[in-house]
């Protein structure tokens, strides 16, 4: 600005000649203050007081061919509204409009208020304290750290699930202790652990069992977990350190404060929006050339009750928005910035939006997801929403790819930290996508997450990339997942496979309608310890995937078409392929193994190719042939066991030594240090996995816990199921019941209804958890001619019966 502008302004009160005179000069740079006034200028020496001001300040230039930049100075800027960005609110490409910091400073946007409370005790170590009448509770800040609700069981951070859960959390002999819990929560695990469920509770009836709503927050519907549930929001359970309850009625506030907490000069906050900042254009006016640079963004209001709309074909439900929320917007970028402790999603990119990029940014602690791109269903041609559902082939649009342009494309999440997502919503990942195209992750350390690091919804329509990512401490509190995990599901999906094998041979092109681009997986570190470190799931196709440090998990493949796994190494463990169907066309070749593969009802020969793989065996000099994998892929001709001959394995570098015999099979070395964040600020706080301990691993694996014999039933080949393999690729709740391996076609076993890959769940309304128990039930006196078995095929409950008489041998 010049001189001569800067005296002008400093001498002049009225506004409008002040906006006329910064046109005419061509002012880029505005300045914003907590102590500023909305009446002033908005220049470095006289700053406005609101962003909203700063907005409508751009609005009324009449010439925006330089680039506009707003500086916001450092403290908390409390957002008395949503700050909405709309197409008139753009920039261009020669100039673009910024939103940042004040060099060395640090400015908050947040959507909660600050509370001036006096507070006096009330009992037993509890504080209260008086609220305006109107006053909203969702979540309350003290000195910066979130709260909790008062809950039961308490919050232990040691404990995997909830940090903290409690089978009787509903029962009617706790809910007789509280005199009114309408407005409480009730969270709980899916049955099968595939995610969470939310209610909120509207009362009790006179027995004690509470009234509520709720349960919609996931697409496959089993009904809560039976152990892993606790309740919040109680105010009888205000009995930890930490917790809060409020009395709306009352107008009070009541907190436990940890030890030594000095109340009256605390800094107490209290949250009131639900966005913190929305780009809302169109397809045809998006909003264009925004930058966030610099900021931090907090306080947002959780939003797990509104997480409704079933996504396509995956397991997963969402709610269509975050802190900061993208809907028609095209190169808009968020830089530098941390997000911390929002009580949703931290960034959501919903329908159309192109070239949107999160770069060099730390969230941490959101409730939701980190950075979710979702499409428009309506964008999908024959779309399917849920486990179960199929089409007839000829009802089906066979028109490749999208239907409209109202979806994520071209995106990028680049060198960013995503830490502690799914706070409060546990169906959730720091990197969601779904309904997108072409969307690059790269560089990001993801790491303690309720479930998988990244997730892919579904086919629709590929052409992602992620690489050179690290992501681990994954799927700590759902089960039956992965670091990285996937779906598909896609026009052609029907959960039989023999009848998806039918589509395919009569249109041998349909796996490859939606995803029309493939998806690489691509120098990537992954660990996962409750699960997979790669885990491609129902139906997911044409997967790149090279170049991968597997630390624990191993790498799954289930149903699909066309996937590649080439040149990756899987530490402690081996290659996943589950329930294939017989022209899979899948490759699986110069990859390192440290283990037998761990098939799950596989067809032989495996796919399209399978070879040149080497099992890693401390210690074998000499290359010999890989016996256990030929005899169980039935391809494999030139893989060999040897040792891999690693450089340095207890440092993290996989590369092997140039004379090793894996280079003979065509593995090539990649890089072992570009994993995860290059950004100096964020790397020096970031965590890598731990690795694996030195041990030799090319052993078959430990044997189960469950008896694994195979037994005779009735003319059936029988036993428990064993392993986390089995009881995903079964869809169970846990290692519970009797796989049927085996039936002849003239058993009596046939001749009751059962089929190979049946698990039986249930003899006579009695859990029949093992082959053991099972022949208990069918031998013990009942005066009913039949009995009836409780059968789980297909991931569905189905019952059949047999004759009391049955033999079971």
């Amino acid at each position: 600005m010049s001189h001569t502008k800067a005296l002008w302004l400093h001498v002049t009160h009225v506004t409008v000649p002040c906006l006329m005179l910064l046109n005419v000069c061509g002012a880029t740079d505005y300045y914003v203050s907590r102590h500023g006034d909305d009446a002033a200028p908005g220049t470095r020496q006289l700053p406005f007081a609101s962003l909203g001001r700063a907005l409508a300040a751009i609005r009324e230039l009449a010439d925006r061919s330089e680039p506009i930049r707003v500086y916001l100075r450092g403290g908390t800027h409390y957002l008395p509204e949503t700050l909405v960005f709309e197409a008139d609110d753009s920039g261009t490409k020669q100039a673009p409009i910024t939103y940042l910091a004040v060099p060395g400073q640090t400015p908050v946007l947040s959507g909660g208020t600050r509370l001036q409370l006096t507070w006096s005790a009330f009992r037993n170590g509890i504080m209260q304290a008086k609220v305006p009448a109107d006053f909203v509770a969702d979540q309350l800040f003290v000195n910066g750290q979130r709260q909790h609700m008062a809950r039961y069981p308490d919050f232990d951070p040691s404990v995997r699930h909830f940090n903290g859960y409690a089978p009787d959390a509903i029962d009617t002999e706790r809910a007789a202790h509280w005199a009114d819990p309408a407005g409480g929560y009730i969270h709980a695990m899916h049955r099968h652990e595939w995610g969470d469920y939310h209610y909120l509770i509207s009362g009790k009836h006179a027995d004690n069992t509470l009234i509520y709503e709720g349960g919609w927050q996931n697409n496959r519907q089993m009904g809560m977990h039976n152990r892993y549930r606790f309740v919040e929001n109680i105010f009888e359970e205000l009995d930890a350190p930490g917790e809060w309850f409020h009395n709306a009625e009352t107008a009070t506030l009541y907190f436990f404060p940890p030890k030594d907490a000095d109340m009256n000069a605390a800094v107490v906050e209290a949250i009131r929006l639900r966005h913190l900042v929305e780009f809302r254009g169109s397809p045809q006016r998006p909003v264009r050339f925004v930058t966030l640079k610099g900021l931090t963004l907090r306080h947002a209001a959780r939003t797990f009750m509104d997480n409704k709309e079933p996504l396509l074909r995956s397991d997963w439900t969402t709610y269509r928005g975050g802190a900061v929320f993208f809907n028609g917007a095209e190169d808009c970028t968020l830089e530098g910035c941390l997000i911390d402790q929002v009580g949703g999603n931290a960034v959501f990119v919903s329908k159309y939006n192109r070239r949107i990029t999160v770069r060099n940014t730390h969230i941490t602690q959101a409730g939701g997801n980190g950075i979710a791109f979702v499409g428009d269903p309506n964008a999908v041609r024959s779309p399917l929403f849920e486990y179960h559902q199929v089409q007839d082939l000829g009802k089906i649009d066979l028109t490749p790819g999208p239907k409209t342009d109202n979806y994520p494309a071209d995106c990028v999440v680049e060198n960013c930290l995503i830490t502690q997502t799914g706070r409060f919503e546990k169906q959730t990942a720091p990197v969601q996508i779904a309904m997108a195209m072409s969307i690059t992750v790269r560089h990001c350390s993801i790491y303690d997450v309720p479930r998988a690091g990244i997730n892919i919804g579904d086919g629709c329509w590929g052409g992602h990339v992620v690489e050179f990512c690290d992501v681990f401490d994954t799927v700590k509190e759902t089960g039956d997942h992965g670091s990285f995990n996937s779906w598909g599901r896609d026009r052609f999906w029907r959960p039989r496979n023999t009848e998806v094998e039918a589509v395919v041979k009569a249109v041998p092109h349909i796996p490859f309608l939606d995803t029309v681009k493939p998806i690489i997986l691509r120098n990537n570190r992954w660990r996962c310890d409750h699960g997979w470190d790669i885990d491609l799931d129902d139906g997911s196709s044409r997967y790149e995937i090279r170049n991968n440090l597997c630390l624990n998990g191993g790498i799954k493949n289930r149903e699909g078409f066309g996937r590649l796994v080439e040149n990756n190494i899987m530490v402690g463990n081996s290659f996943h392929p589950h329930v294939w169907y017989r022209d899979s066309r899948d490759v699986f070749r110069q990859n390192i193994v440290f283990t037998p593969y761990r098939p799950i009802r596989v067809p032989q020969p495996w796919g399209k190719e399978v070879d040149r793989n080497l099992l890693h065996t401390p210690g074998r000099t000499e290359p010999a042939p890989a016996t256990s994998l030929q005899s169980q892929s039935g391809r494999d001709p030139q893989s060999v066991m040897a040792d891999a001959m690693f450089l340095d394995p207890t440092t993290g570098d996989y590369r092997v030594h140039r004379d090793s015999p894996a280079n003979r099979l065509g593995f090539r070395n990649f890089p072992m240090d570009q994993f995860g964040v290059t950004d100096p600020t964020l790397r020096a706080i970031a965590r890598t996995p731990a690795l694996p301990a030195a041990k030799s691993t090319s052993a078959p694996r430990p044997a189960a816990v469950r008896d694994e014999r195979v037994r005779d039933l009735m003319g059936a080949k029988v036993r428990n199921v064993a392993g986390l393999g089995e009881r995903s690729a079964a869809g169970l709740s846990g290692e519970i019941g009797v796989l049927v391996v085996q039936v002849p076609p003239h058993s009596q076993a046939a001749s009751a209804g059962l089929k190979e890959g049946d698990v039986i769940l249930k003899c006579r309304d009695k859990d029949t958890n093992s082959v053991d128990e099972l022949r208990r039930a069918l031998t013990s006196p009942t005066q009913q001619q039949r009995h009836q078995l409780e059968i789980w095929r297909n991931q569905r409950r189905v019952t059949v019966e047999l004759s009391a008489g049955a033999r079971l041998r």
